[in-house]
């Protein structure tokens, strides 16, 4: 094949469900050893456009190239076959097997007798993590894995079909800066190969370190094309929203008031060593450290989820013991989870899932006033731009980022006193970050505390009224607002 030949060509591509016209005459291409970036607000059409290319989804209309010649009936296993790979937003892992066994799900390695070669096994899945820079013993359970660790092993899993074209949606949303950089190394290298890969974010900031060209999306059309040379981020930011963000990171001055949360000495086996803090009113307090410095057990100890070894929690100054969700909840405590599929109920529209935190604190009579339900519901689907063309329809058919609002305004119908946000911006596009920054604006405006834990540096240098930055489960050093940089966090983290 010609060099010069795109390795990949999708002509017209038309996708609907029901009141949604997902893909509206989409035109895309990728040449190979070329990685070219997909951009565009949640909901634009990005997931769907590649889930069509992939094998998850039928397409309505248009024609699909690749190395040239047209294909027709893509389903997961032909997609494999014509060597293309897709790491999907919503991670594809059995939690109850291994790492190694997830990594060669439905391709197992044979001896020569045809029995399951098993020492084999360990020893690719090892080599295929090592090439991501990750150390995590292939025999580990999934489901003993954070989210960062999930996530490189899902990239593992489909690079070991050695795949020509690779789809990438949001592969870096739960990783750390260093562990990106890993990623990017092997994503360099794949290119050398000739690999063509189609590479799916919201950071701005990932698009010139990483792309050569790049597509953004607006209501399922594309509407721009550019080489990474001529897309500045101001340009970018126009195409995907239709209009400029003259101020990215809104933060409003808030005098925080008295202590409401105080944690004295927290100690979570293996994880949290003598951990104390205290978060007031109208404050923001940012949480940062790398992978496996104990920031989503900090927000899930707080919360009940995970058993205490050592520590105490006072709130407005009474001592009180967590021991489960219900108690933080009674508390006026709400946790907003950087994995949506531990806190969504997939199968229920977003009335539902938006009043949840709710059930425990309602008597009956008004858990059956489904109008007032469905009144709510609506009014935060306004408010935080949640397209969702029919209220009724199931959220396990909402975009990621349209999920992650979901969960947001459960918390906020909820009247939490106390905020938990464990990386609110998590899938989330660029639109919707500043509103939600802007809504945190106003939470702490009505004297709601904020314990805000992101990797996402510009955001919480930005966002929070103090950082702790937490490393190997301790806490080593606190800043406040304005005295702190980038470097002077990987420092104290790494």
């Amino acid at each position: 094949m010609d060099d010069r030949q795109p390795i990949l060509r999708m002509v017209q591509i038309e996708k609907r469900f029901p009141g949604v016209h997902a893909l509206d005459h989409v035109d895309f291409d990728l040449e190979p050893a070329e990685v070219h970036v997909l951009l565009g607000e949640n909901g634009a059409g990005k997931s769907t456009l590649m889930k069509v290319l992939s094998g998850s989804l039928p397409l309505d209309g248009g024609q699909i190239f690749v190395n040239g010649k047209e294909v027709h009936g893509l389903s997961p296993e032909r997609a494999r076959q014509l060597g293309i790979g897709m790491v999907y937003q919503e991670l594809a892992l059995v939690p109850a097997l291994s790492v190694a066994e997830n990594i060669f799900l439905g391709k197992p390695q044979r001896s020569r007798l045809g029995t399951v070669d098993w020492p084999r096994i360990y020893r690719e899945a090892e080599k295929s993590l090592a090439d991501l820079g990750v150390d995590i013993d292939p025999r580990t359970e999934v489901r003993r894995l954070d989210v960062a660790e999930q996530q490189l092993t899902e990239i593992a899993r489909v690079l070991t079909a050695q795949p020509r074209i690779v789809l990438l949606d949001e592969p870096t949303s739960a990783l750390s800066d260093a562990e990106r950089e890993r990623l990017f190394a092997l994503i360099r290298r794949l290119r050398d190969r000739g690999v063509g890969l189609v590479y799916i974010s919201h950071r701005l900031a990932e698009v010139p370190m990483i792309g050569q060209r790049v597509t953004v999306m607006r209501d399922g059309k594309v509407v721009g094309t550019l080489p990474v040379a001529q897309a500045d981020e101001a340009a970018l930011v126009n195409l995907m929203v239709g209009r400029r963000l003259t101020e990215q990171y809104p933060k409003q001055s808030v005098s925080p008031g008295r202590g409401v949360l105080r944690l004295e000495k927290f100690g979570v086996r293996g994880r949290l060593h003598d951990v104390s803090l205290e978060l007031r009113e109208g404050e923001i307090l940012g949480i940062f450290g790398l992978m496996g410095a104990g920031q989503p057990e900090l927000a899930r100890a707080i919360f009940g989820l995970e058993r205490l070894q050592s520590g105490r929690v006072w709130i407005d100054g009474k001592e009180v013991h967590l021991r489960n969700p219900t108690d933080a909840i009674r508390h006026g405590i709400g946790l907003l989870t950087r994995d949506r599929r531990q806190s969504l109920v997939p199968v229920l529209p977003v009335a539902p899932n938006v009043s949840l935190a709710n059930i425990g604190q309602l008597p009956m009579p008004s858990l059956l006033k489904l109008r007032s339900e469905n009144k709510v519901a609506a009014e935060y689907i306004r408010s935080l731009r949640i397209q969702c063309p029919r209220p009724k329809r199931p959220v396990m058919f909402l975009s990621g980022g349209n999920q992650q609002k979901v969960l947001l305004a459960r918390w906020l119908f909820s009247q939490a006193r106390i905020l938990l946000f464990d990386e609110p911006t998590r899938g989330i596009d660029v639109g919707a970050k500043a509103e939600v920054f802007a809504l945190m604006n106003k939470l702490t405006e009505r004297g709601v505390a904020i314990l805000m834990i992101s990797s996402e540096m510009p955001e919480i240098l930005a966002l929070a009224d103090r950082i702790l930055v937490l490393r190997g489960g301790r806490v080593t050093a606190e800043f406040a607002a304005g005295r702190a940089t980038q470097e002077q966090l990987l420092r104290s983290a790494s």
